[in-house]
């Protein structure tokens, strides 16, 4: 009879993970995370314990690099062992300056390099059980919706903009690629897919708009043929960051037929055509105004949400009453503001015309306030009817969920206070019985 030590099972490793930025960060830190599983690696909730922990930064404006920098602080201070990536990474000589024992650094979406620093560190495990990674990979969004990202870069060079920089130009991914890891998303329960690059209008335009197979099809890396092709999935489909030229009024019609949802996520920046021009805008010369109008005669249903700039070197009072005068005419149903700062490597730093921080801070004030009553008014239009709510979560006080004219994190809520019976993910009727500012209130519809 033999006798002697049971064998232990051979410790897993685990990688702990800080991911900073925009959602097109996320995905990047959705992917690396993805490729950790299935090497058989674990994902440590926690800095204790973690053999080395990752951190994904964001490097575009100068609050964005200090947190990124603190970040990178704390995990040292708490684990020691960091890696560091993201669009930060751009400017190792700046991290290493401030945190001279990080063990790597890398430049976004550099995955390969990122697991060749996590495999100098902590071997991968022998023998990796791929099977315990889902289709859909690993996410950090609720089950129900998924960030899907179809190109990386841009090709612009706006003056107060150092993405080009960060993460180059524009290298978008073929149709079929996309639409397969679309499906996937689709068959592992999620609703809702939030279409996202750094300029969603100009997919394709690096690959000349070549076909590649889809279910037997050739789908063209165009941005209407995707656009179609994603409609085909019998799920919510939103569109960001797409800039206003002209083939996107075709994307409209795929709205108006139910195909996918009617909204729009449109940098505008500003409207003043001298300071668009200083800020070297593609599609800037375009007659908004009246696309807007044609958009909203095609599709009444259609949300535009905007983000602008206040305080862009030699915007003068007029242009920014301009701006003023502009939102009150296009009734945009979602607006953002930044307050203009430089940023280190951007062109804008070096314009004449300066305008002074107090007055920078004014300006958000008053445009924040203009938007505040055109969206508590465009909000009221829609107490008495029924409208289609994607919920996010259940709680003990009832539901909270998102119309179609709102996006996750950045937009409005719909409260179902009471609501008991619905689950993240479902898509319920519900008429609506208040409105604020920015958010309404609900019932199900048959309750």
């Amino acid at each position: 009879m033999k006798t002697g030590v049971k064998p232990q099972p051979p410790r897993i490793p685990k990688i702990g993970f800080v991911s900073l930025g925009c959602p097109k960060a996320l995905v990047d830190s959705e992917r690396i995370l993805t490729r950790l599983r299935a090497e058989g690696y674990q994902i440590a909730p926690e800095y204790e314990g973690a053999d080395a922990v990752v951190v994904n930064t964001c490097g575009f404006i100068d609050s964005a690099r200090a947190e990124s920098l603190e970040a990178i602080g704390e995990a040292l201070n708490k684990n020691g062992k960091v890696i560091v990536t993201g669009c930060l990474g751009k400017d190792e000589e700046l991290i290493r300056k401030e945190h001279p024992n990080v063990l790597a650094v890398t430049g976004p979406h550099q995955y390969e390099d990122v697991m060749a620093a996590i495999h100098t560190v902590q071997p991968k495990p022998h023998d990796p059980i791929t099977d315990l990674v889902p289709p859909s990979g690993i996410r950090l969004t609720p089950r129900h919706y998924a960030y899907l990202k179809i190109s990386e870069g841009c090709n612009n060079s706006c003056r107060f903009c150092i993405i080009p920089d960060l993460r180059g130009r524009l290298k978008s991914r073929p149709a079929g690629e996309v639409l397969r890891e679309a499906e996937r998303l689709r068959d592992a329960g999620v609703s809702e897919l939030l279409v996202i690059s750094q300029d969603t209008s100009a997919y394709g335009l690096d690959l000349k708009y070549e076909k590649s197979t889809w279910h037997d099809r050739e789908i063209s890396a165009r941005f209407l043929d995707l656009a179609g092709a994603l409609g085909e999935l019998g799920i919510w489909i939103r569109l960001h960051y797409v800039y206003p030229y002209p083939h996107v009024d075709n994307v409209i019609d795929l709205m108006s037929d139910g195909k996918i949802l009617p909204y729009l996520d449109i940098p505008f920046q500003h409207a003043s055509p001298a300071v668009l021009n200083a800020m070297r805008r593609p599609a800037a010369t375009e007659k908004t105004l009246d696309r807007i109008r044609s958009w909203r005669e095609k599709c009444p249903e259609l949300s535009i949400r905007s983000s602008f700039i206040v305080g862009f070197p030699g915007e003068g009072e007029a242009e920014f009453e301009e701006l003023l005068a502009w939102l009150k005419e296009a009734r945009l149903n979602r607006v953002g503001c930044f307050k203009y700062e430089n940023v280190e490597g951007a062109r804008s730093n070096a314009l004449p015309n300066h305008v002074p921080s107090d007055l920078i801070e004014d300006r958000w004030h008053r445009l924040m306030q203009t938007q505040r009553d055109i969206s508590r008014e465009l909000l009221a239009e829609k107490v008495g009817r029924t409208i289609e709510v994607i919920i996010d979560e259940v709680d003990e006080e009832g539901a909270i969920g998102r119309s179609k004219a709102d996006a996750p994190e950045i937009d409005g809520a719909v409260f179902l206070n009471g609501e008991k019976h619905a689950a993240a993910g479902d898509i319920v009727q519900v008429t609506v019985e208040h409105a604020d500012d920015y958010d309404l209130w609900a019932r199900r519809s048959g309750n």
